[in-house]
Order: C-alpha cells, then structure tokens, then sequence
C-alpha cells in the first residue's frame, strides 16, 4: 500500500522560504513513469498543481510558480521536497503530495502552510 506524508513548518512569515518533505512509502519514488507532484489548495479556493518530479528525474513546474519553486528528491530516503521562495500571504495553503502514472492516484493527508506577516 502506497502512503505518502508531508511535513513542513506550518507557519512562515514573508519573504522567507518554505520547505517541505514528502515521505513515501510502499512505493520507490524511482519507479518507471511515476510522477510525483505537489498540489495546493489555498483556503476557499480549488485545488492547484504546483510542480512535479518524475522517475527519470525530470522537473515539470506550473509556469505561474516556476520561478520561485523547486523540486527535488533524495532517493535515499524515498522522499521528495518542495522549496517554494519569498513567500506572501497568498501562498497560504494546504500543500498535498500525490503521486501516480498520468493521474494523482495517491495523496498525502495535506499540510497546512500559513505565511503572516
């Protein structure tokens, strides 16, 4: 069974940067055509891809957030990271990890980010 869990600081004032990890387990976060994605959810709002990292270790990023995201994974821990930079209060969000070939077929519980001043 796959299950995915985010950690993060939960709250962040602007314009530091916010790190999270997604940890996965039952799954190698190497395995052939798995993508594996950060999704966020601001409050109120719908659901928004941020980025992903695939299993060649290809980036592919929202073109609204690139310029200030960053994905990366340590396949030695069969996790992933989202560093997203200069944060404002508009980046406040629940970040999901998900993963999957072509959908989102696992999701993580969700963390809660909260950017105030």
């Amino acid at each position: 069974q796959v299950h995915l869990k985010e950690s993060g600081p939960g709250l962040v004032k602007p314009p530091q940067t916010v790190s999270l990890t997604c940890a996965v387990t039952g799954k190698s976060i190497t395995t052939a055509n798995f993508y594996w994605s950060w999704v966020r959810q601001p409050p109120g709002k719908g659901l928004e891809w941020m980025g992903a990292i695939s299993w060649g270790n290809t980036l592919h990023y929202n073109p609204s957030l690139m310029m200030r995201t960053s994905i990366s994974w340590d396949t030695s821990k069969n996790q992933f990271t989202l560093q997203l930079d200069t944060v404002t209060p508009e980046d406040t969000a629940v970040y999901y990890c998900a993963g999957g070939i072509g959908a989102l077929d696992y999701w993580g519980q969700g963390a809660q980010v909260t950017v105030f001043a």
